[in-house]
């Protein structure tokens, strides 16, 4: 039987002073074989993490079905209040876990992020000034990559088709491209042209790379506000990225981009020296953040299917699109080699 009444019934919800949510799947059963190093790489990710974000960065770790050290790991650092959110559940999957820790929360930004990242000074700051400089921006990857101007990019190139501020400019970073690859277990991944030419847009004096990785990115918060589905039969892989983190951006008309300079590495599941000598640089960077996302309306279906699906298929294909790269600053044999 119930006596009294509830004191917290019909009261509103407080707002929220945290801004900024970084959302952070794991999945580490055991510590053997391809596991063998994931408890020091979780450590190693989470104290860069710590050490580089502001006050008002909102941390959720979705566990999902971890071993009972990750498990007891993670629930100190909810203690210690390290983190704000510890969600525990059984392997549900990676995507079905992001979306749990967007699920009860309000932010303006959402990022999701593997539990391998490393995350490097300045990753916020730098996210936050391609949203501002680019206000059709929609995500936003730290780590920019010369593979990604054929994913989910139709609409960038429909908004800026003739626009002398979409062109290929000089890689600010290869040697970080070259961390990537190693990471990713190809060191052929980026070709010689890719190591030395990616697809920009610039704003004056600022510049974004066209496309955005999965492994870490940061997404307006609102591009989630209707999904179509809110489960996948995926654990990992499939189509469960592409629909759940890139349709939603282009769907509401908003731009896939990527800082020009790399602010974060992807570990992979080996440890290695270095990672401990990149986190021993990291300042400690807990200093307010007053700024505000500008909010901007999104785009019609009608705009969605003429942009990102009609005309995707006419500029992304292969035999067009070697002839706009070139229109846009490859020479022929530097387009070939790039596609």
């Amino acid at each position: 039987m119930r006596v009294g009444f509830n004191p917290h019934k019909d009261k509103v919800q407080e707002t929220s002073d945290y801004y900024h949510q970084i959302i952070i799947p794991v999945y580490i059963p055991n510590q053997d074989d391809y596991f063998k190093d994931g408890f020091e790489i979780l450590k190693l990710c989470l104290k860069s993490l710590f050490a580089t974000i502001h006050d008002k960065t909102f941390i959720t770790i979705v566990n999902n079905g971890s071993c009972e050290l990750i498990k007891n790991y993670l629930d100190n650092l909810y203690v210690e209040n390290k983190i704000q959110e510890i969600i525990h559940t059984f392997n549900i999957g990676k995507l079905n876990a992001i979306l749990k820790g967007i699920s009860g929360n309000k932010f303006s930004l959402i990022t999701i992020s593997d539990s391998d990242v490393l995350f490097l000074d300045n990753w916020q700051k730098v996210t936050y000034d391609v949203f501002e400089n680019f206000p059709k921006t929609g995500a936003v990857c730290p780590t920019p990559s010369s593979r990604s101007l054929r994913s989910n990019t139709a609409n960038i190139y429909w908004d800026l088709f003739f626009s002398k501020k979409l062109k290929f400019t000089t890689v600010e970073n290869p040697e970080a491209l070259k961390k990537f690859a190693h990471s990713a277990g190809n060191i052929d991944f980026y070709n010689s042209v890719q190591l030395k030419k990616y697809l920009t847009i610039t704003n004056q004096d600022k510049k974004a790379v066209v496309g955005a990785g999965h492994f870490v990115t940061t997404y307006r918060a609102s591009v989630f506000d209707n999904l179509q589905d809110r489960y996948t039969n995926y654990k990992l892989g499939g189509n469960s990225e592409s629909k759940f983190l890139d349709i939603p951006v282009v769907r509401n008309g908003f731009w896939r981009l990527s800082t020009s300079n790399n602010y974060a590495y992807h570990m992979g599941n080996v440890i290695e020296d270095w990672m401990f000598d990149e986190v021993s640089k990291i300042e400690q960077n807990h200093k307010e953040y007053t700024g505000e996302l500008k909010s901007i309306k999104s785009e019609s279906s009608f705009s969605y299917f003429i942009k990102s699906r009609l005309f995707a298929k006419f500029i992304l294909n292969k035999k067009i699109m070697k002839y706009f790269l070139i229109w846009k600053g490859l020479s022929k044999q530097e387009a070939v080699t790039y596609l």
